[in-house]
């Protein structure tokens, strides 16, 4: 497994759902499993099979998590960043058109259930790094090439 990299956030909140899947959800899902299989027939036992599947899943996030934790590097703000595009950074772009978008280059275990991160593999998050504020940024595309302007450069998020 090659190492990636996390932001501090990220890598706090991967510990933070190990912890919470290894000493609560599991242990909950566990008794039920076991009140479910002391009832006896297992094989026409919903609670049972149900919450069976469930902990093999919790068990396989489980199992991710500590592997990715084991291989992740964080990448801390350095102020000598400041003013360019690198990771961890929040960019307000816009196109010709008007049109503006706004999120945070992060790693790519931290970009699910956010729409305002994108991953630094991405090709956006490639084509704006080490871009400065009004710097124009040509993105490949599958459609094709697009123009993008940096409008704002912030390490702390945008109001």
């Amino acid at each position: 497994m090659r190492t990636a990299i996390v932001t501090r956030e990220g890598f706090e909140k991967l510990q933070k759902e190990l912890n919470y899947l290894w000493r609560e959800h599991r242990p909950e899902i566990t008794k039920i499993v076991s009140w479910a299989a002391s009832l006896g027939d297992r094989s026409e036992n919903a609670d049972y099979t149900f919450n069976k599947r469930k902990l093999r899943e919790i068990d396989r996030r489980v199992r991710y998590l500590r592997k990715t934790l084991e291989n992740v590097q964080v990448v801390d703000y350095s102020p000598a960043q400041e003013g360019k595009v690198f990771f961890g950074a929040w960019v307000e772009i816009e196109n010709d058109d008007g049109n503006k978008l706004a999120f945070k280059i992060v790693g790519y275990d931290e970009i699910f259930g956010r729409k305002d991160y994108i991953s630094i593999d991405s090709p956006m998050a490639r084509g704006l790094l080490k871009k400065e504020v009004d710097d124009e940024a040509v993105i490949k595309t599958p459609t094709g090439e697009q123009v993008w302007y940096i409008n704002r450069i912030s390490y702390q998020g945008f109001e």
